[in-house]
């Protein structure tokens, strides 16, 4: 599992440059999502600002990750790659990424917490 700063780099290179085909992985999808994935829900979190649990919190990155693994297969032409083994490998990427910077708490209340440094942008 990778940190927020190895996600970021992933989902900047994947999202922001021009990845050939023939370079892209799971590993580099899979990181790149999950962190789009995690950077969607806490924007979208924190302009409602309300509180949710983790269960609902990993319900709704799950949904996001997954979306947004499909966006990247459509848009990049990703073919050669199992589309449901990255969408797992997000799932749980983003998860983690979860967990690391949200799951010593309760529960995710965007009024209370930072977003990590690497999501400031």
């Amino acid at each position: 599992m990778f940190g927020f700063d190895e996600s970021r780099e992933k989902r900047d290179e994947i999202y922001d440059g021009q990845p050939h085909e023939s370079h892209l992985s799971h590993e580099l999808v899979a990181g790149g999502a999950a962190f789009e994935a995690m950077k969607l829900f806490e924007d979208r979190q924190r302009s409602e600002g309300k509180t949710v649990s983790h269960g609902f919190a990993k319900e709704m990155l799950a949904g996001i990750a997954g979306a947004e693994v499909d966006k990247l297969f459509e848009t990049k032409g990703l073919d050669a790659l199992d589309r449901e083994k990255a969408k797992h490998q997000a799932k749980r990427q983003a998860e983690h990424l979860y967990d690391q910077q949200y799951g010593q708490y309760d529960q995710f209340d965007p009024n209370s917490y930072e977003p990590h440094p690497s999501m400031r942008y």
